[in-house]
């Protein structure tokens, strides 16, 4: 039977999760798009914890009026900008099973622009 679209992600995402990994120095810039948001976040898997997280939903991006892909973008820069705050500049992407296309790539330029490297 073919798998279902949620099965199908799952699997890429823990083919993704063995090799990628963040930790204090160099966080998982783990993306998650639902049908209406986008959020991101730098995670440090040793500590399990999140350092930094920014969304869609809030105040100064969610006031914005613009397609979804404009909208990643903003929640890139704004990722970007809180990360450099926090004295991190290099991240390892986690595209968490979702194609690196559309909103997804988009963040991830956006997070490129305002100065993350990864």
């Amino acid at each position: 039977m073919a798998l279902s679209k949620l099965q199908r992600r799952y699997r890429i995402k823990h083919r993704i999760r063995k090799i990628v990994s963040g930790n204090a120095t160099k966080p998982r810039l783990s993306v998650f798009r639902s049908n209406k948001e986008i959020n991101a976040q730098l995670i440090d898997d040793v500590a399990g914890i999140t350092l930094v997280a920014a969304s869609s939903r809030e105040k100064g991006i969610a006031s914005n009026k613009g397609t979804k892909i404009e909208i990643a973008a903003l929640v890139g820069k704004a990722l970007a900008e809180k990360a450099s705050k926090a004295s991190i500049e290099n991240v390892a992407f986690d595209r968490n099973g979702f194609l690196y296309h559309g909103r997804v790539k988009a963040l991830a330029d956006g997070a490129r622009e305002a100065g993350l490297k990864f």
